[in-house]
């Protein structure tokens, strides 16, 4: 969502800078005039289908921005048979996480399962090595359950001692 207005902006100046460049063409009144409805037009179908997109998964190839990262954090996964596999990534170095589709992939969707059965044993989280790239190398999983969380200190900090209850009579 934080590009919408962004390139909401974009769309208007160049459907803006069409519809100037219509008006000074040397072209009958009734073009020009349709190029201009056409610019305005243009404009809220434009906001439209970009705002339509926003709760879309995005195909994984079509991610050209964060291509180069080396993991995700994997928040919540669906499979769909011969569809795809959904996936809700938070990536490194962004405020929200987005949504990807990858293509149905049997042995990636038992990778995913496996991973996933994992997690939940070790109580831990679900991550994912180079999520936008396409790798020929079997060998090493692209799902993995993160380490155990480290469990608390025993002592706990020298000051702390065990909270003791006292009844509001014993005031001794």
């Amino acid at each position: 969502m934080s590009q919408l207005l962004e390139l909401q902006v974009v769309a208007v100046v160049l459907a803006g800078t069409l519809a100037t460049i219509a008006i000074w063409s040397p072209r009958k009144a009734l073009i020009k005039a349709s190029a201009v409805v056409v610019s305005i037009g243009f404009m809220p179908v434009a906001y439209a289908g970009m705002a339509d997109l926003l709760s879309k998964p995005k195909p994984i190839r079509l991610e050209w921005y964060q291509s180069q990262a080396e993991k995700a954090l994997v928040l919540g996964a669906q499979l769909r048979e011969n569809d795809g596999v959904y996936l809700w990534l938070q990536l490194d170095g962004t405020a929200e996480p987005r949504y990807y589709k990858l293509p149905w992939d049997q042995e990636l969707a038992k990778e995913l399962q496996q991973a996933m059965k994992e997690a939940e044993k070790t109580q831990s989280g679900l991550a994912m090595t180079l999520p936008f790239e396409k790798s020929w190398d079997k060998d090493q999983p692209r799902f993995y359950a993160l380490p155990q969380p480290k469990l608390p200190e025993k002592g706990g900090e020298p000051g702390d001692r065990p909270m003791q209850y006292k009844h509001p009579g014993m005031n001794a």
